[in-house]
């Protein structure tokens, strides 16, 4: 599972300036209100400003206003990480039973990585309370999405109000209409994708157009669609289970894989 804890996983709680180990709760993600993960693989990252950056304003909204000790949280917590192997760590911000704040990071190593992606429609609103922010909801998303993978699907698609396609459960959703990259207009609420927005930079970098564009599942049929997220990168839809019948130009998903692996630079604090 994309954001729950490996059997192996520790969990770091910082406290008077220092990452201190604890055992993980039974349900590691109750009374998380900020999660941010990132793929490093020996030692190497993508975009880790961008996952800060992103962090830091999920802390601010979730109303925990002490930047200094936000900043040095992070600092020792990318600290923490080993430079060999290939780790899947994610940054929390919880409440306590007693209603004290709590920084924390979780080591785990990644799962095994994956270039395509099987979906499916969810079947009713976006179960979301705060959708465009991720920790809230990682429970509710996690377990809908294990409810999939008995039916062998990977990742659910999350809709608008009006049944327009908005989020996946872990992933945010691209797609190609011809050369043009395409995605959800921005009045969709959803997480603000590290993944996607580093897609984006490349696609500006190579000249390819890109624009949003408000479809249902349905409208997606005979085009090829990305799930990007920070841990498996950009995953080609292999197919969308009682969806549309979606495609795939050969060799483009691998070609973008590689431009966005290129991107990955040494972990630093």
């Amino acid at each position: 599972m994309t954001d729950s804890p490996s059997p192996d996983a520790r969990r770091f709680v910082y406290r008077d300036g220092s990452l201190v180990g604890v055992a993980l709760a039974p349900d590691d993600r109750q009374g998380l209100e900020v999660a941010d993960s990132w793929l490093v693989d020996s030692g190497r990252v993508r975009a880790i400003d961008l996952h800060r950056q992103r962090f830091m304003r999920s802390a601010e909204a979730a109303g925990f206003d002490d930047e200094t000790a936000l900043a040095d949280f992070w600092a020792a917590a990318v600290s923490a990480i080993p430079p060999i192997h290939r780790w899947f760590p994610r940054a929390e911000l919880s409440r306590t039973r007693s209603g004290r704040w709590e920084l924390s990071i979780l080591m785990r190593l990644a799962p095994p990585l994956s270039a395509s992606v099987v979906l499916r429609t969810h079947a009713g609103p976006d179960p979301r309370s705060i959708r465009n922010r991720k920790g809230p909801d990682l429970l509710t998303l996690a377990s809908l999405r294990d409810e999939a993978r008995i039916d062998g699907v990977d990742e659910l698609v999350l809709l608008g109000p009006d049944g327009a396609v908005a989020d996946g459960t872990t992933t945010a959703l691209l797609w190609w209409r011809g050369d043009e990259l395409r995605m959800p207009p921005p009045d969709l609420e959803r997480v603000d994708s590290v993944t996607a927005r580093s897609v984006l930079v490349l696609a500006a970098a190579l000249g390819v157009r890109a624009g949003s564009e408000r479809v249902r599942p349905a409208d997606l049929g005979g085009t090829e669609v990305w799930a990007v997220n920070a841990l498996h990168g950009i995953r080609v839809v292999s197919a969308w289970r009682g969806g549309p019948a979606v495609v795939a130009e050969p060799g483009r998903q691998a070609l973008w894989q590689r431009r966005l692996g290129a991107l990955a630079r040494p972990l630093a604090p």
